[in-house]
């Protein structure tokens, strides 16, 4: 896939305090790349060098061939996780506001914004002013405003946040119809279930620099180990002399049993001893919400050293 965004060794510091160092990434078109990390890691701050909101000290940005302050800012849409909407402002009226500032046609936009409107349940609402509506509906509301002049790079900063599940699957839907119909998008979310979903490629920073950078599936390899949770009634000692197990945790008659790497499932539970308690099983990865928790929390439970790279 062609590439639309090119991040390369972005440094940034604030006083002497170095906020991110070296990064390194891209974003393809018709992908979903996902930027993670903890709070404070940096990923806010390599957003606002990509928008142009502040500058680097170090490194470069590309979008196809423009540089720097030469990107043309009406390809990009951003959906910032601090929502900003004009409260005392129609809804239609701000976003085809927004849609000019993107030198977007005007009557093509409200036509965008009608059919937005009603796919995310809010037809009828064009003329109420965006103070009256609730969080969830505010929340829609700007994300079309992100993408109403169709851009070919979307930024979504948070897009989740304060929807329920219905509204989550329609956003969901709608990143991936934007994706497969050659956008390019780059997502930060902490919602590590909905991320694992929906991302091709992760980038994942911490203390300003890269952790892991790669295809998800890729990631899941090289540092998901399997893992077996078993429900039925088996002391610690027993599960802990099982082979090939790390780790165990244990709460009542459950169990979740971290496994080696590279195991073979299908032999290791053909060796599983017969006095062992088994009411019910099953075995997959390490989820990426616990992957996210080991690198954050310094625990270092995980492959110790490993970098995958795109």
């Amino acid at each position: 896939m062609e590439t639309m965004l090119t991040v390369e060794g972005l440094g940034k510091s604030f006083k002497d305090k170095q906020i991110i160092s070296n990064i390194s990434f891209e974003v393809k078109i018709g992908e979903i790349m996902a930027l993670l990390g903890p709070n404070g890691a940096g990923k806010s701050t390599t957003i606002r060098n990509i928008m142009g909101i502040m500058y680097p000290d170090e490194g470069s940005i590309t979008f196809h061939n423009s540089k720097g302050k030469g990107i043309p800012r009406n390809k990009i849409g951003y959906l910032p996780e601090e929502r900003g909407l004009y409260k005392n402002v129609k809804v239609m009226d701000i976003l085809l506001y927004l849609a000019e500032l993107k030198d977007y046609p005007l009557d093509r936009a409200k036509q965008r914004a009608l059919d937005y409107l009603k796919k995310f349940g809010l037809e009828g609402k064009d003329k109420v002013s965006v103070e009256e509506l609730s969080k969830g509906m505010g929340q829609k509301v700007q994300f079309i405003a992100a993408i109403i002049h169709e851009p070919e790079l979307l930024i979504l900063d948070e897009p989740f946040s304060g929807l329920d599940p219905v509204s989550q699957e329609l956003f969901k839907e709608e990143i991936r119809s934007l994706a497969a119909n050659g956008t390019a998008i780059l997502l930060s979310s902490h919602q590590m279930n909905l991320v694992e979903e929906m991302a091709d490629r992760l980038f994942l920073i911490h203390r300003g620099t890269r952790v892991i950078y790669g295809p998800l599936s890729d990631v899941k390899k090289e540092y998901a180990n399997f893992k077996c949770t078993i429900n039925g009634t088996n002391s610690l000692a027993l599960l802990e002399s099982l082979p090939e197990v790390e780790r165990v945790q244990q709460n009542g008659e459950s169990a979740v049993l971290y496994l080696s790497k590279h195991i073979q499932p299908a032999v290791w539970l053909k060796n599983l001893p017969a006095e062992l308690d088994i009411q019910e099983l099953s075995i997959d990865r390490i989820s990426l919400h616990e992957i996210f928790i080991d690198i954050a929390t310094d625990k270092n439970l995980l492959k110790e050293g490993a970098e995958l790279h795109a």
